[in-house]
């Protein structure tokens, strides 16, 4: 099995996931990069059980609005594919009280504070597809943590 750097150990964020769905999404082709590097083994993508359960609720909303048959199933698949080429975190206590403790000092959504606490657990860099409302006051902490954003990679 092949070491990997932090650099290139990567926990993905919902909005990465979805960003691969929209046909004409601004990162989208960063998106399709990484899986492709991936899928070489010169990345290694990482998510959080947290993550696919909205992953999978967003996308079967996205589906429904493009009026898509069945978009439970194809949300369903997507995250099926996803589950074929990224490793889902199990969490663990050390988790569980890290994105807890992170909740309490950067008050971001819970399940953004999984996506740092998974990335320091696995020595990766947690990444989301942009700066967030919520995440602009604390943008310099999320810097300490290694947080980057889609349109950061030099991919």
């Amino acid at each position: 099995m092949r070491a990997y750097s932090k650099e290139d150990k990567l926990v993905l964020d919902t909005g990465v996931f979805i960003e691969y769905i929209v046909r004409r999404a601004l990162y989208r082709s960063i998106v399709e990069r990484l899986f492709n590097k991936a899928d070489v083994g010169r990345i290694k993508l990482y998510t959080t059980p947290v993550t696919l359960s909205e992953t999978l609720y967003i996308a079967s909303r996205i589906y429904e609005a493009a009026s898509e048959e069945d978009p439970n199933r194809l949300a369903a698949d997507y995250i099926k594919w996803i589950r074929e080429r990224v490793s889902v975190i199990e969490v663990s206590n050390e988790i569980i009280f890290s994105a807890g403790e992170l909740k309490k000092t950067l008050h971001l959504a819970l399940p953004d504070c999984y996506v740092i606490a998974s990335a320091s657990a696995v020595d990766g860099i947690p990444l989301f597809r942009s700066i967030e409302r919520e995440m602009k006051p604390v943008l310099n902490k999320l810097r300490v943590y290694g947080v980057k954003f889609l349109e950061e990679l030099k991919i």
